[in-house]
């Protein structure tokens, strides 16, 4: 029995070894994964480097639909319509993580509702921002910029991604990012995730009626393209201290995470009005 025990004692030893390997080699690569790219102007990393880093974040280099993009009023196409936009959000657990390139509020378990855009619905997964914004409207750029990603709920979908982007100038405290800035401040340079209970997605001020629309990219490697942007019309305002918080709490090389303007190319953007009421 005693030369029995010795080979089942270390295979038991070799488990924990190789589990503790393994939990070491994740984070290991999460940690890294923060640091794969920056946005340095002049950095081997930075956003003109981007395409080159990877083979598969090559389309931030070769794509011909990248984001983010300047919308000029003269050049859209106008479109009227009678609808708000089609959004279902409920009230759900959230967390708070700091990826060192940005800070992210990512919803539970897909709870947090969908948004309905061109007759397919899509679930709220998360929200990050951008300091200064990286989409401008009319060549002027603006101090904040939020993202509520979302994703398809069909497998089929053409398009997988569609994002939200709400623009922020400097004003009043956003009420909403008031909600969770005693937590990003404490996060202040800290790879970690934090539970901060219920949130909803509602308190989230989606402005007006009017909005931009274009197919792009996502804004961060691997740039991937087909992403529907919905870009509220309507600027919110944000406070210096929300702005300086956002900004203390990511890694020296994200303090200003915005990825430079792409071509348009031959893109068509759309800005959708109220349909006018007869008399």
């Amino acid at each position: 029995m005693k030369n029995q025990s010795k080979p089942i004692f270390i295979s038991c030893f070799l488990i924990f070894v190789l589990l503790c390997s393994h939990s070491i080699s994740v984070t290991a690569q999460e940690v890294e994964y923060e640091r794969e790219f920056d946005y340095s102007e002049d950095g081997e990393k930075g956003p003109a480097h981007w395409g080159d880093l990877k083979k598969e974040w090559s389309a931030c280099k070769t794509g011909t639909m990248q984001s983010p993009v300047d919308m000029k009023i003269g050049r859209v196409k106008v479109i009227f319509t009678s609808e708000n936009l089609k959004r279902n959000y409920k009230p759900c657990n959230a967390t708070l993580r700091n990826r060192g390139h940005d800070i992210s509020l990512k919803w539970l378990d897909y709870n947090a509702g969908t948004l309905r855009v061109n007759g397919a619905d899509y679930v709220l997964d998360h929200a990050h921002w951008h300091s200064p914004s990286e989409h401008t409207i009319n060549g002027c750029r603006y101090d904040l910029e939020l993202h509520m990603v979302h994703t398809s709920i069909d497998p089929n979908a053409t398009n997988k991604i569609t994002v939200i982007g709400l623009l922020y100038k400097i004003g009043a405290p956003d009420p909403f990012l008031s909600k969770l800035i005693n937590t990003i401040t404490s996060m202040a340079d800290k790879l970690e995730e934090r539970d901060v209970g219920i949130i909803n997605p509602n308190d989230i001020n989606l402005g007006g009626r009017k909005y931009f629309r274009y197919k792009g990219s996502l804004t961060t490697p691997p740039c991937t393209e087909g992403v529907i942007w919905t870009i509220i019309r309507e600027i919110d305002t944000v406070s210096v201290g929300q702005i300086r918080a956002l900004r203390n709490a990511v890694y020296d090389y994200a303090e200003m995470n915005a990825r430079p303007l792409q071509p348009i190319n031959d893109r068509q953007i759309e800005l959708y009005f109220p349909k006018p009421t007869p008399n």
